[in-house]
């Protein structure tokens, strides 16, 4: 694959990766032919959103059932105060198209349930989660195993986050079998709000390096972050074999 298959446009806004030996032309094309469906487009969605489409994933979707308030500002970057009590997917899906009008976005005004999952996930290569509820992220893990599409699990509370990136054997549900019923939101306990940008963006960035192939494949891996202590690790998850969703339990 060569230059010749972007716009002159497309060559000068995708400049500084089509120089980039790991994707080039033939990565850029992957990211144009491809497509990322956001479930949830708040701290984590916002930023995974607007990276996603600058670097031009050619088709990205939102589901998100939510309007925009002025406590989702300290951390929901793609928002502002115009934006107030308007629909969260909506006003997204303007902002991606100005950030980049050489790709789709599709705004989807829907609460995710355990009905209209499938649905939802059907066409899409990749799924990244950035929910705030551990019966979605559930809901969404075990959809994606049944589909046999990839998912990036990403999650943010107080100071910490992690992005885990998974496809079939192991699952989320091999990390969090059940919902905790103490499970803690942000809501609760509070978030830094740069927090989600670091979470978003790195969530990002492992969807751009599983579409293009581009250095070590971080499937069935986990980064998790402690910024007040200012540490990154990386874990391997392991299968669990009785998994209702991946394993022998399902």
């Amino acid at each position: 694959m060569t230059e010749a298959l972007f716009s002159d446009r497309e060559v000068e806004r995708y400049a500084r990766h089509l120089v980039l030996r790991e994707i080039g032309g033939p990565g850029q094309q992957k990211l144009k032919a491809a497509s990322v469906l956001l479930i949830g487009a708040g701290g984590i969605g916002a930023p995974a959103a607007m990276y996603l489409a600058a670097a031009g994933v050619g088709r990205v979707g939102l589901v998100d059932d939510d309007v925009v308030t002025l406590s989702n500002l300290q951390r929901q970057v793609i928002f502002g105060e115009s934006d107030l009590y308007r629909s969260k997917v909506e006003e997204a899906k303007r902002r991606l198209a100005d950030l980049n009008p050489e790709i789709s976005v599709e705004a989807i005004g829907r609460r995710l349930n355990d009905d209209n999952v499938d649905d939802i996930l059907d066409g899409w290569d990749l799924v990244i989660d950035g929910t705030d509820s551990f019966e979605t992220r559930l809901i969404v893990n075990d959809a994606c195993v049944d589909a046999g599409v990839p998912l990036i699990a990403a999650a943010i509370g107080r100071w910490e986050g992690m992005v885990a990136v998974l496809h079939g054997q192991p699952c989320y549900r091999c990390l969090v079998a059940e919902s905790p019923p103490d499970a803690e939101t942000c809501e609760r306990v509070g978030v830094v709000g740069a927090l989600a940008g670091v979470v978003g963006s790195a969530a990002a960035l492992a969807a751009i390096k599983l579409i293009t192939g581009a250095g070590h494949d971080p499937t069935g891996e986990i980064l998790f972050f402690d910024t007040l202590e200012w540490r990154v690790r990386k874990a391997t998850l392991a299968a669990d074999p009785a998994c209702t969703a991946c394993g022998a339990g399902g």
